[in-house]
């Protein structure tokens, strides 16, 4: 029988985030198996260059946009709702609000199943209160027309639990996972001295000041940090650096392609947020064999076990954050013990295959509960 055409549909082409590496990986993986894919994006940014390098077929659609605009958005929808009428997938699997928005009325009536993947809800505690509740009412409405509702992280679903976002049995949690690496690539986070990284968009919710003022107060330890990513916040964030004299220690390297090699090198991941769904930087920390010193929000806690694996704590506490980073730059034994154990953690529940195959596993069984005379999924996978 043959394999499920897939649609994937995903806002910004503009930056390369988790989401934008949840979907790429994914769609190569299925599309190594056999699947026919094609992914419809915002836009023609890097991210259509980094799916085209994995040999994904890629369209770019002009009026799907990050902005709210009720008259871009019809647009948007109705630009998509053409493309996939001409594609005539057997499946459509949306990713981010605006995707989610816009896939959600494009496709009805087109009688497909349609999956969306909440990487993070827009009405989590940190968004103002007036917008959150916009959000969540959205939200509420839109999902029934989703046939099911992934999120990345058990935080998401008790979320969308509590603010009564689809039905139970509609719900599913798919935690992320990252592909693994080369043993090379691996880290020796208790060689001095200290290497701290951050990798993250430098853009709300991720917070580069509490940290600068976390570290300020450690100035008198030997410490280098290297932020790996761009954004808005990355010229505020630099002019900090320099009022706080910490120019000469702190690096804002830019959007990089060589991050696994970076974290090879490093001592300690370090994550400050003010909110979050399940962050891939944290995985790929651990993938590593990385300490992770992080904020306590989101879905976080369920990959970084405090004490064993890391430290968590609460965000925008300068106090808090200080002193964990300073405990670990005390302690390189405590660094490799919670590094090795953080790579365990990893292979046991944050592995690339390990998602791979709960997300298949929801289209398989969505596909088939909807029409059992339809192509079946494959749950193998090429190289996870």
């Amino acid at each position: 029988m043959a394999r499920p055409k897939i649609a994937f549909v995903i806002t910004r082409s503009d930056a390369i985030g988790g989401a934008q590496i949840h979907v790429c990986d994914l769609a190569a993986a299925l599309q190594d198996t056999g699947h026919d894919v094609r992914v419809w994006v915002g836009g023609d940014g890097p991210f259509v260059d980094l799916l085209g390098a994995r040999g994904v077929s890629v369209r770019s659609l002009e009026h799907l946009v990050a902005p709210i605009s009720p008259r871009t958005d019809m647009r948007a929808a109705l630009e998509l709702r053409r493309a996939l009428a001409a594609y005539q997938p057997d499946l459509v699997t949306l990713h981010s609000s605006k995707a989610g928005v816009v896939g959600r009325l494009a496709t009805r009536g087109l009688g497909v199943p349609v999956i969306f993947t909440a990487h993070g809800w827009a009405f989590v505690e940190g968004v103002p209160r007036r917008q959150a509740m916009v959000y969540r009412r959205a939200e509420r409405l839109l999902a029934p027309l989703a046939d099911r509702i992934i999120t990345v992280s058990q935080f998401d679903k008790q979320l969308a639990a509590n603010a009564r976002v689809g039905r139970p049995d509609q719900v599913v949690c798919v935690p992320n996972g990252v592909r693994d690496v080369r043993p090379e690539l691996r880290a020796d986070p208790g060689a001095g001295p200290p290497r701290l990284t951050v990798v993250a968009r430098l853009d709300v919710p991720k917070d580069p000041f509490t940290l600068l003022k976390a570290l300020h107060a450690l100035r008198d330890r030997a410490f280098s940090l290297e932020w790996i990513g761009d954004g808005p916040r990355r010229l505020p964030a630099q002019r900090l650096a320099a009022s706080l004299g910490l120019e000469d220690r702190v690096q804002f390297v830019g959007s990089r392609d060589d991050v696994p090699a970076r974290l090879a090198r490093s001592s300690m991941l370090l994550l400050p947020t003010d909110r979050e769904g399940l962050p891939l930087c944290i995985l790929e920390g651990m993938r590593a064999g990385l300490p992770v010193v992080a904020s306590a929000v989101g879905g976080i806690p369920e990959a970084v076990a405090d004490g064993q694996t890391g430290r968590l704590v609460l965000p925008r506490d300068v106090s808090s954050l200080s002193h964990a980073i300073g405990a670990l730059l005390d302690n390189p034994a405590a660094r490799t013990k919670m590094g090795a154990a953080g790579r365990q953690r990893y292979e046991a529940r944050f592995s690339f295959a390990r998602q791979y195959m709960g997300t298949v596993g929801v289209y398989r069984s969505l596909v088939s509960s909807i029409a059992r005379t339809r192509p079946t999924f494959d749950h193998d996978h090429a190289n996870p």
